[in-house]
């Protein structure tokens, strides 16, 4: 009973898993495939992220190299081909995003959260301490009974090596 469920489980495992990509079709002029192979370095791959379609074992970058090919095939333009993949995965899909509003953050982010920290650090060297202010004559006078005081007292926990 136990190892028909255990094959139960593991057959589940196997049908549940993503199928392999079907193998890449180059296109027929060199021209085109050598193009197509270096926008597919400047795209990436949206399941694996840090990867670039070219790269990607990924199902779903088999299928973006398909659709790059495709629209290489039909004459379209780098541009237009970069324009359709953000339209459809969003501007993370490539590795340099366009500078505009939306991607300011991605930008200049960093060196504005640098300049920030620059600044703080700046504000906090320069801060001046401040000098505690003289002791009145009344203050001095009680400071010199404490501490005779405490001078001619002993330590009751003070050992003889102590003294």
């Amino acid at each position: 009973m136990k190892r028909a469920l255990l094959i139960a489980v593991a057959s589940l495992g196997l049908i549940a898993a993503e199928p392999p990509p079907a193998p890449d079709r180059p296109l027929p002029d060199a021209a085109q495939e050598a193009r197509a192979q270096a926008l597919f370095d400047d795209i990436r791959c949206v399941v694996c992220q840090h990867e670039a379609i070219a790269d990607s074992p990924a199902g779903i970058a088999a299928d973006m190299r398909g659709l790059v090919r495709e629209q290489i095939a039909a004459g379209r333009s780098d541009a237009e081909i970069k324009q359709d993949l953000v339209r459809r995965y969003g501007d993370f899909v490539l590795f340099q995003p366009p500078v505009r509003l939306g991607t300011w953050l991605l930008w200049f982010g960093p060196f504005a959260l640098m300049a920030a920290v620059g600044a703080a650090l700046m504000l906090m060297t320069r801060r001046r301490r401040v000098e505690p202010a003289a002791l009145s004559p009344d203050e001095e006078a009680r400071l010199a009974e404490i501490m005779s005081a405490s001078a001619d007292r002993r330590d009751a926990d003070a050992k003889s090596s102590d003294h």
